[in-house]
């Protein structure tokens, strides 16, 4: 048998050589293996669950957004919600034209989400008066239904003006979800 020029003993003597040191290196190679590769596996489902905007966001007026109500079959279905429009035309079975929740496309329908109603009178942005329960409520629907779900194309004007035009100071592009850089404004 070889021996290791230095000590003068067998390299199957030296740690690093004995079959129960081998064993042990193989099993934690094989998990370090099998934590790349679930690693990689979630990193593809995490993207998978982040939808960017294709296209660079915009402002939207509400007379824009109406174009959007999925009334022209070749047009896109958009929808706001919290000022924020989102482009949920895959749900197309939901908010196309004659569909269960079509009333809420076309517009931001904040209120009409918050309290999980079809009324004319929800359908606005408007959340005066709204419960406490109503608000988590939106919220909830807000981040595991609709940014989960559907790109973001824009925001509403209301969202980023005052009532009378001015710009709102306290709006934040960088704040805002899936916000890449300050021209897509």
């Amino acid at each position: 048998m070889r021996r290791a020029a230095v000590t003068g003993k067998r390299l199957t003597e030296l740690p690093h050589c004995n079959k129960q040191n081998n064993s042990s290196t193989m099993a934690t190679a094989q998990i370090c293996v099998l934590f790349v590769a679930l690693s990689l596996t979630l990193s593809k489902d995490v993207k998978l669950k982040h939808k960017p905007a294709t296209k660079p966001v915009r402002l939207f007026t509400e007379e824009e957004l109406k174009r959007y109500d999925g009334s022209e079959e070749a047009q896109p279905i958009y929808m706001a919600v919290k000022g924020v429009v989102f482009d949920v035309t895959k749900g197309k079975e939901f908010y196309g034209k004659d569909a269960p929740y079509n009333a809420l496309v076309g517009k931001d329908s904040t209120r009409a989400v918050a309290k999980m109603s079809l009324d004319l009178a929800d359908l606005t942005s408007d959340t005066t008066g709204l419960t406490e329960e109503q608000l988590k409520s939106l919220d909830s629907v807000f981040e595991g239904t609709y940014k989960a779900k559907y790109p973001i194309v824009g925001y509403t004007a209301s969202r980023i003006l005052n009532k009378d035009g001015t710009p709102n100071e306290d709006f934040k592009p960088e704040d805002q979800p899936h916000f890449r850089i300050k021209d897509e404004f």
